[in-house]
């Protein structure tokens, strides 16, 4: 299975909606439904590590209300463990709201809920002392993320963020983690850091000398194919994986995702 991947990171409930083109502003266009999915990006690419064989500890906060209780029990369900996952009764599980246009395409607005309430302290304390890979993204404040990744920094761990979604507060990140994965937009925003791991879309991705492109997939939505990628990434690096084949495994998941609704493979209700 690997060492031992811990992931500190969003839980939300995704509300998606499905068009057959984006509005434009002050536009208004008619859904073709909408569904509730499972999200955040903290959960999605703790699934998509466990998904991929890894063992992994997710540190994170839901509501008291059954959307949360119900996705906690999902992600134990799928190999996630969930013993570190907090319940906040005075905050509702996070939301995500997502328009998918018929190309696939999507914009999102979160709404961070419980996720709020994870303190930068109580975060780092939770990792443990064993941790081999530590895992952080930037759907919660920028502080929890730099507390988290000195906690693995002073483990002896591999650090890992996901500098998504960027911000200026990203940047000062960036000298703490070892391994930093980002999409084309947001490598720019960071002053484009020569070692980056950069996801190109359709085009796959690259990480300094290797690259990799993804077979051909009839995409359905691509809601979710980043942390996809970024969990299996993970995941085989904590195997022990080569950068050629790590990169190579994670272009594969990131493109398989694109091919169901919603972030990850299930729903509630299914």
């Amino acid at each position: 299975m690997g060492a031992r991947v811990v992931v500190v990171g969003s839980i939300n409930v995704d509300s998606v909606v499905r068009v057959e083109t984006h509005p434009a502003p002050g536009e208004t266009v008619l859904g073709l439904g909408v569904e509730l999915l499972p999200g955040g990006k903290g959960a999605n690419l703790a699934a998509g590590a466990a998904a991929a064989g890894a063992d992994v500890l997710l540190i994170g906060r839901v509501g008291d209300d059954d959307l949360g209780r119900r996705y906690v029990e999902r992600l134990a369900e799928h190999g996630v463990d969930v013993s570190a996952v907090a319940v906040d009764g005075g905050q509702p599980t996070g939301q995500a709201f997502i328009t998918v246009a018929g190309s696939g395409e999507n914009s999102i607005i979160v709404i961070a809920g419980a996720n709020a309430g994870l303190a930068p302290d109580a975060a780092a304390r939770a990792i443990p002392d064993d941790t081999a890979i530590v895992v952080s993204q930037l759907e919660l404040e920028p502080a929890v993320a730099e507390a988290v990744l000195r906690r693995g920094r002073a483990l002896g761990a591999l650090t890992v963020l996901n500098a998504s979604p960027v911000s200026p507060a990203a940047s000062a990140l960036l000298e703490l983690a070892d391994v930093v994965i980002v999409n084309e937009h947001e490598w720019a925003a960071l002053g484009s850091p020569s070692d980056a791991c950069v996801t190109l879309g359709a085009a796959g991705a690259r990480w300094g000398d290797a690259d990799a492109a993804p077979g051909p997939v009839d995409v359905v939505d691509t809601t979710g194919a980043g942390d996809a990628f970024a969990g299996a990434l993970v995941a085989a690096l904590a195997a022990g994986a080569a950068r050629a084949d790590a990169l190579a495994a994670a272009v594969e998941a990131g493109a398989r995702a694109t091919t169901w609704a919603g972030a990850q493979p299930w729903g509630f209700g299914a």
